[in-house]
């Protein structure tokens, strides 16, 4: 082959290069959400899953099981069992069908034990405020308001004063020290239980707990980059702090992508909520540790230290997390950098939308969502909390005027 061709063969493949960058890059950059191709394909996905609910106390789709076609039904007791209705309120009001509002009022009914029953966990919140917080947001029927409240009681009877936050797990959880008191990061979006049952009936005291909550977390919770600690544990007598672990994550000092989301998520709630601009401030810096580290298409790893990378698992959550989040936090953050979490937002939706919808053999939304990993469960599967945040943030886009 003589020095010409040789020459040529290079420019080609240079120019190859450059074509699958730019492609790649414009695929992002190409932030046009086709609400109407979305909102179709997950009303698909929707019947499909509601065509094969079996009639059974266990009735709620959890995740896929390993077949990759069939979904795990769990009971309403599972903390995982308010995405689902919230899926169908989110069908509703995305498509305005009756169909769907009919179909959410059934399946969140299964839930309305959850308000009056001893309190098991802290998930109270993604439990009720995702089914019946929505029901009433949609319908103003009044049963759905007074499970809310009865709910927020219930929760609030987990907050210990001595350490200024709400126990996460009232039971024995390794590594918790039980039985000191623990708290995980998730526990932030549950305040916004709390924050609207205040202001709609409930106790003046459910925002003191909400607030006392978030700043105990911002002071504990975090690390000097901010990226956060997926667990504290704290001394349920003194209030002292014993140590900061992982649960879920890779290990204790690695930042699990879904636990930086619910920071993301939870912090600028409690801006929404409190307008302290102490919380707009702490929301800007979770949330641009996580930025910062970002692969290219915008959605992490299951845990952004995981040493495995780029041959690790992805968390399709997680992001679907962070651009509801981001769509919200867009609008509190004036000028360029307000418009730059907005932007991320919709790169963010359109490489979901693109690239991480579930496949066709079964009835999810998204795709490569993983739970636990250490714990080897749910890991690069579909999980109805990824699919719930999916259309959270379809439809704040579309609200926002898009």
């Amino acid at each position: 082959m003589n020095k010409r061709i040789k020459q040529l063969i290079a420019i080609k493949s240079i120019c190859v290069s450059v074509l699958v960058t730019v492609s790649a890059c414009s695929s992002l950059r190409n932030t046009d959400i086709n609400l109407e191709a979305e909102t179709a394909y997950i009303q698909n996905r929707l019947e499909r899953t509601l065509s094969n609910i079996p009639n059974d106390k266990k009735n709620i789709p959890r995740s896929l099981l390993e077949d990759g076609r069939s979904w795990k039904y769990v009971s309403y007791q599972d903390w995982t069992s308010g995405f689902w209705s919230g899926e169908l309120w989110y069908a509703y009001e995305l498509s305005g069908q009756e169909k769907w509002k009919e179909q959410a009022g059934r399946f969140s009914k299964e839930l309305k034990p959850l308000a009056y029953e001893p309190v098991i966990d802290h998930d109270l919140g993604f439990q009720v405020f995702n089914s019946f917080g929505n029901a009433f947001r949609l319908t103003g029927e009044e049963s759905y308001r007074r499970v809310v409240l009865a709910a927020a009681d219930s929760l609030a009877t987990l907050f210990n004063p001595k350490v200024g936050t709400i126990l996460s797990w009232p039971r024995s959880v390794p590594n918790m020290e039980w039985p000191q008191h623990n708290t995980i990061i998730d526990n932030m979006i549950n305040l916004e239980l709390l924050f609207w049952a205040s202001k709609n009936g409930g106790a003046d005291s459910l925002y003191t707990i909400a607030v006392s909550h978030a700043k105990t977390t911002m002071a504990n919770h975090f690390r000097d980059d901010y990226s956060s600690y997926h667990a504290v544990v704290y001394d349920r007598e003194t209030g002292r702090r014993i140590k900061q672990v992982t649960h879920q994550g890779f290990a204790d000092s690695s930042m699990w992508a879904r636990g930086q989301s619910w920071a993301i998520y939870g912090y600028t709630m409690v801006y929404r909520e409190t307008k302290d601009p102490v919380f707009l401030d702490f929301a800007q810096k979770v949330t641009d540790v996580y930025l910062d580290r970002l692969p290219k298409d915008l959605v992490p790893y299951w845990d952004f230290d995981d040493p495995k990378i780029p041959n690790a698992p992805r968390d399709a959550s997680a992001a679907a997390v962070v651009a509801s989040a981001l769509f919200e936090l867009g609008q509190y953050v004036p000028g360029d950098k307000g418009a730059m979490y907005r932007k991320k937002a919709e790169e963010m939706l359109n490489s979901l939308a693109q690239h991480y919808h579930a496949a066709d053999e079964n009835s999810a939304i998204l795709g490569q969502v993983t739970g636990h990993y250490p714990n080897g469960t749910e890991i690069n599967t579909s999980i109805n909390y990824g699919d719930y945040y999916y259309m959270e943030a379809l439809l704040r886009y579309k609200h926002l005027g898009n």
